[in-house]
């Protein structure tokens, strides 16, 4: 009753609790960009914390035993103010510590950080609610218990029991993005139906891509084909969730295009089926299978099944990538291996290769490298061309390729040769992106921290990618958790240490890039993962 009564009680709790709230919530900007990074799973981003080497509670506990052990001392060298307000003078010590954290973080660097869309906002504002109501609580409780205890060292260290806040801050996000699925979830589903209707309702053809890598290049080759002819609306980037294919198809307006090509992403069954329901596909295309995403499938087996739901959710016909084909005989649909590629040649200027189109059979050159390249092509060339785009146009249309971003992109840069891979995170690309860099000329450098989502084969297959590394000149090493399994497969393989480097951020190794790199020497920049796995 007295804590209500005293309204200067009341009116600190309010100001501390609105205080702690604004830094808490500026120190939970990193953890919110990793939970957005796992689509907003709270058990992923409590998964994530918990991985080996992974130093965010850390420092989390290291921020809370600094603030405890600041608040205590503050508050007994003003013990002679009275216990109250060497307990409110105490409270600089979160002020201190706090701003210091904050300095500290944003000096360091990673990538994937938040994008700050409506539903991370919604968030953010929630978290701060949440955070706010917490300490209000929890400050109004300690001086309820001094009101009742009255002891006077009590008074003088209770706001040091704050320092909890710090440790909590993951499970409290977590229960903020619970809340939000109050609204979030009926928001999403009217968005995702709307899309729905939109294209039920439209006159144009839909082309689904799926497959465990090459997704996202393939339509952009799939794109530069049939824009020879037809009209054509994509997914951008790497837009490949049931929401992001719905932003695409209601941010447009489908009466200006003749085909829609929904890149089509999946962490578990099921997903693919429902991407099909949301755009039906006419066509669609599967690039290959790897054991990407294992840590999610759990087996190959459900990768297959997976992926495989394009082929019973279209329409017409399923082309297949020639190597992965036989995966698919089971399953039941218009299905045609890509089987129009031979004879290719690959060195760093670019991919040669033969085209089979019905009775065209011709030499066709790309600057994309890789002889990996040229079965994606090709499989992007037989849909084009079942879709009616002439031969000739194809051919052109494969010459005039440009790199995709971030995607075993050729940059070149006062003599210096840059393969930007760093959207490649799977075991095919990443031996295919190794095979480009030997293809060059002057020392040869990659720059990785590894790869990730392979589940009980992640070791394994990092292991295995040490291996591959055998005889570049120099092998950089990037962060904690997964590259020591890269590093011991390249010295079990024969890997010599005096060209083997390992640094903490992608800005420590540029640094050491600075120091050994001359003209006409090349770095490959394998995989930047983003936080969610360092």
């Amino acid at each position: 009753m007295w804590i209500f009564i005293d309204w200067q009680t009341t009116l600190e709790c309010v100001l501390i609790a609105l205080v702690f709230a604004c830094f808490l919530s500026v120190i939970s900007f990193k953890p919110l960009g990793i939970l957005q990074g796992f689509g907003y799973k709270g058990a992923k981003l409590l998964s994530w914390s918990r991985r080996k080497s992974n130093l965010t509670q850390a420092r989390f506990c290291l921020l809370a035993l600094a603030t405890v052990l600041a608040c205590a001392v503050i508050s007994l060298c003003f013990g002679f103010a009275g216990a109250h307000w060497s307990a409110v003078i105490g409270l600089a010590a979160y002020l201190i510590f706090f701003v210091l954290y904050l300095f500290a973080e944003a000096r360091r660097t990673i990538k994937g950080n938040a994008t700050l869309t409506p539903r991370f906002k919604r968030l953010f504002v929630t978290l701060w609610l949440v955070y706010a109501i917490l300490v209000y609580l929890a400050v109004t409780l300690l001086n309820f218990a001094e009101y009742a205890w009255g002891a006077r060292l009590f008074a003088t260290l209770k706001y040091c029991a704050l320092a909890v806040f710090p440790l909590a801050i993951l499970p409290i996000i977590c229960l903020a993005n619970f809340i939000t699925l109050i609204w979030e979830a009926p928001i999403n589903n009217s968005y995702v139906k709307k899309a729905r209707a939109k294209l039920a309702a439209a006159e144009i053809t839909v082309v689904g891509i799926t497959g465990s890598f090459g997704k996202t290049s393939a339509k952009n080759v799939l794109l530069a084909l049939l824009s020879k002819k037809y009209r054509v609306l994509s997914t951008p980037s790497s837009f490949n969730t049931p929401l992001g294919i719905a932003r695409t198809v209601n941010g447009a307006n489908l009466a200006d295009y003749d085909i829609f090509i929904a890149e089509m992403g999946a962490r578990r069954q099921g997903d693919i089926a429902e991407l099909c329901r949301l755009c039906s596909p006419d066509y669609s295309l599967i690039t290959g299978i790897c054991p990407q995403h294992l840590e999610s499938f759990k087996t190959i087996e459900n990768v297959v099944k997976t992926k495989g739901e394009i082929i019973s959710g279209s329409k017409k016909t399923c082309f297949i990538a020639a190597d992965c084909f036989e995966m698919f005989k089971d399953i039941d649909g218009d299905k045609a291996a890509c089987d129009c590629v031979s004879e290719v040649v690959a060195d760093c200027t670019g991919t040669e290769f033969t085209l089979t189109l019905g009775k065209d059979k011709r030499r066709v050159k790309t600057k994309l490298l890789g002889a990996h390249c040229a079965n994606n092509i090709g499989l992007c060339a037989q849909a084009a061309y079942a879709l009616g785009v002439a031969a000739d146009d194809i051919a052109e249309a494969i010459s005039e390729l440009e790199f995709v971003e971030h995607r075993l992109q050729l940059i070149e840069s006062n003599g210096v040769n840059i393969l930007d891979d760093g959207y490649n995170s799977n075991v095919v690309g990443a031996k295919a992106a190794v095979e480009v860099l030997r293809s060059f000329g002057g020392k040869k450098i990659v720059v990785t921290p590894g790869l990730v989502e392979l589940g009980i084969l992640e070791e394994s297959e990092n292991m295995a990618l040490g291996g591959e590394l055998v005889g570049l000149d120099h092998v950089i090493l990037v962060g904690e958790t997964l590259v020591g399994a890269v590093k011991q497969g390249y010295l079990d393989a024969g890997g010599e240490q005096e060209k083997l480097t390992q640094v903490a951020s992608l800005a420590a190794a540029q640094d050491v890039i600075k120091d050994i790199i001359q003209k006409g020497d090349t770095v490959l920049f394998l995989n930047d993962l983003p936080e969610i796995y360092n």
